[in-house]
């Protein structure tokens, strides 16, 4: 096998090795992780090659990785200095581009939406709603590109299949999910066998295969090609209302009402986990990056953050006074944001599970809660009409996001940070941008 080039993925900073095998010239992807050493220097194990800032030297890194990597020949070290300099470069600089200014107001369907979401280039952005459709939208025009049609009814959950962007998989209240062409809005399969509402769903980190989450208490594993159900994933003795896929795509997370997050093994549809201690229903359960550690938020008005392989709590995350509805970590995983609907938002570190800052300011419910990829910001959404973005380490409203007549349900940062989404029940949509 030979390397063909050297990609770069930004957040979290890694760099992505593609790998030509010579007996089939099939394409590879390999991908590293430099976030730790790039950004977070108090845990670099070797102080001899830190450089002065406490970060590794970009010298003594590429050594490292040639070291570890056969692939990477000392030819290359010039370029991979490089590659790695733009990478420090794009998550260290400061935003010099301000506030966010409303960019559009797309009155995007009939009835209120659901949900929202960039496809990864920030080019495109998909709406869904309880009118039965979903809709792909130019960020910069704001013309309607696809309506996605077909469902019976609310369409609940949407997602493109990033970083690719070609296609969008939806889940509706019609007990269907449904896989289209981002492009021309052909419905490519149709993936039944639940018994009622399809409330969550994913992609796995390859987009090869999807899932899907029901209130008739099961997951559903289905092939992207051929559309065939894999398995049906049966333990849960409760709605599912989270699912997702490790990195490997191998695994598979569950967040029920029954008051548990369990992790299957994709490939058998056996349970590996159960994980128990919540004392009500789980609203989200979420993977960090490495799929090392993932966190689950509950009814019971707090979050839990969980060891996969040890199979054990580490953290309880208290102080909420109300149902904690999100929670999600930053791309590096060392932070962590959560909604709750006694209004406010927090953040929690990581490492340690004490409480960084408390967000202060919505009126009533937030829904959402999300990191900008740098993960120097966090965007909340709320019953009160607005959307607030923060600082995360101060806990200071930078900005308050006005202009929607009714309920934000959704919202969402694009892959470069400088757009925002807001979904509203008020059936329109906002594009804000920096």
């Amino acid at each position: 096998m030979k390397l063909n080039r050297i990609l770069l993925r930004y957040y979290p900073p890694g760099i992505i090795l593609e790998i030509i095998h010579s007996h089939d010239n099939k394409v590879e992807h390999k991908e590293i992780d430099v976030f730790q050493e790039l950004l977070v220097p108090e845990q670099l194990p070797v102080p001899g090659e830190q450089n002065s800032s406490g970060y590794y030297s970009l010298d003594s890194l590429a050594s490292k990785l040639m070291h570890q990597e056969p692939l990477l020949r000392n030819t290359k070290r010039e370029k991979i200095i490089s590659l790695l300099e733009r990478l420090r470069e794009r998550n260290t600089a400061e935003s010099m581009h301000g506030y966010f200014q409303p960019s559009m107001s797309i009155q995007a369907h009939l009835l209120p939406l659901t949900n929202c979401a960039f496809d990864k280039s920030g080019t495109k952005c998909l709406t869904a709603s309880y009118d039965r459709t979903a809709k792909i939208f130019d960020v910069s025009t704001g013309k309607e590109l696809v309506s996605l049609e077909g469902h019976r009814n609310v369409v609940y959950a949407a997602a493109f299949n990033n970083p690719y962007g070609n296609m969008v998989l939806t889940g509706s209240f019609d007990k269907t999910a449904k896989l289209y062409n981002a492009l021309n809005g052909e419905c490519l399969h149709t993936f039944r066998g639940h018994e009622a509402e399809v409330v969550c769903l994913s992609f796995d980190h390859k987009c090869k295969t999807v899932v899907t989450g029901s209130m008739d208490f099961t997951a559903r594993h289905f092939d992207v090609e051929t559309g065939q159900c894999f398995h049906s994933f049966l333990s849960h003795t409760g709605e599912i209302v989270s699912v997702n896929f490790d990195r490997s795509g191998h695994s598979l997370l569950t967040g029920s009402f029954d008051h548990t997050s369990k992790l299957f093994d994709a490939r058998s549809g056996k349970v590996v986990n159960t994980f128990r201690g919540h004392r009500a229903e789980v609203t989200c359960a979420q993977f960090n990056f490495t799929s090392e550690l993932f966190v689950s938020s509950s009814v019971d008005q707090t979050c839990r953050i969980w060891d996969v392989r040890a199979d054990k709590c580490l953290y309880i995350l208290q102080g909420h006074t109300d149902d904690v509805l999100d929670v999600t970590f930053n791309s590096t995983g060392t932070r962590i944001a959560t909604a709750s609907s006694d209004g406010t938002s927090r953040i929690y570190d990581v490492n340690t599970g004490h409480l960084k800052t408390i967000l202060h300011g919505h009126n009533g419910e937030i829904s959402k809660a999300v990191f900008n990829p740098k993960g120097t910001k966090v965007l909340t959404s709320g019953a009160d009409h607005t959307a607030r973005v923060w600082d995360p380490e101060k806990g200071e409203c930078v900005q308050v996001l006005e202009g929607h007549k009714d309920e934000i349900f959704s919202c969402a940062f694009n892959y470069q940070g400088d757009t925002i989404i807001t979904a509203s029940k008020d059936n329109s949509c906002k594009i804000w941008k920096q």
